[in-house]
């Protein structure tokens, strides 16, 4: 008995993991064969393997859902993502920092920001880091770094707890925007009395994933929604058909020449995003990399976020 469990522990290597490890993160064994550069059987056969000689189902699988984590995938994925990060942090000492970036990150945003900001700067950084991919999750929810769903995260709030390291990125502004028809054919807006006979497009209050998010009625107090979504770039097509008023962020709406502020001095909301990752990656030369230039690149957008500018600059990687 005491033979065969050595036997099991003998076949736990880092190599094993790594294919548990992509997996787990893409949920499907061709998109984990594709990153690791094998054919989707030798996947789905290294995972198997693995199970058997653990003695225990790492997944539910299904066509439909593909590679879910048991509960004991997810003990082995607080491990296994340890053991990753140890592996990376040894590789970077002993290579040295003649060899040049790379590696995989996965960074979640919120909508807005991910999409309209991140995305065209993170495109930057990998046309100068050829050697690093990134995953951006630019989603309407909190993306968990504590449950391992990215290495790096920007958020509207603070974090309150865990291992992390985090930074204030910036400040940004919001203000109420218009399309030029929408103020052509509605009646003028000169002071914040005249918006009450104005239609309004807001968020969905009960499904908001953050209360930094329900800025409308703080802003202008006893107004009405005629539409409301979870999604800030719903709402930012929304108010391209000239129907509605949105509080939208001056970095999505500001370059764009057919919207209009409406009282930009009187109806002004100012909000924060935090950077933070976890602990244990930070040290990590492409996460900490990758941190530099997103702080660069804020401080150099600072006029765009805060829409005194609709330019979208770019710094060196």
């Amino acid at each position: 008995m005491q033979k065969n469990t050595k036997a099991k522990t003998a076949t736990l290597n880092w190599d094993d993991l790594r294919y548990f490890l992509e997996v787990a993160r893409t949920q499907r064994a061709s998109a984990a064969a594709k990153r690791l550069g094998v054919d989707h059987t030798t996947v789905a056969r290294r995972v198997r393997d693995l199970e058997l000689a653990l003695g225990t189902i790492l997944f539910d699988k299904s066509r439909a859902d593909g590679y879910i984590l048991t509960a004991e995938g997810q003990r082995l994925l607080g491990y296994a993502d340890s053991v990753e990060s140890a592996v990376s942090s040894a590789s970077e000492q002993f290579a040295g920092a003649a060899h040049s970036l790379s590696g995989h990150i996965r960074i979640g945003s919120t909508e807005g920001f991910g999409c309209f900001f991140l995305a065209p700067q993170l495109a930057h950084f990998t046309d100068r880091h050829r050697e690093v991919s990134i995953d951006l999750l630019p989603v309407p929810h909190f993306v968990s770094l504590s449950k391992r769903e990215a290495d790096m995260a920007i958020t509207l709030e603070r974090p309150e707890r865990g291992q992390y390291v985090f930074t204030r990125l910036c400040d940004y502004q919001l203000r109420l925007y218009g399309s030029r028809d929408y103020f052509l054919s509605h009646e003028p807006v000169r002071c914040i009395a005249d918006l009450r006979h104005h239609a309004f497009i807001d968020y969905v209050a009960d499904l908001a994933f953050s209360h930094e998010l329900l800025y409308l009625n703080r802003a202008i107090p006893d107004v009405r929604a005629s539409l409301c979504s979870t999604s800030v770039i719903a709402q930012y097509h929304a108010v391209l058909q000239g129907n509605a008023l949105p509080i939208l962020p001056c970095f999505m709406a500001g370059p764009n020449p057919a919207l209009i502020a409406a009282l930009p001095d009187a109806v002004v909301v100012t909000r924060h995003f935090w950077l933070s990752s976890r602990e244990d990656l930070r040290k990590l030369r492409r996460i900490t990399s990758l941190w530099d230039y997103l702080r660069a690149a804020a401080d150099a957008n600072r006029s765009l976020l805060m829409g005194e500018s609709s330019e979208m600059r770019y710094t060196e990687p």
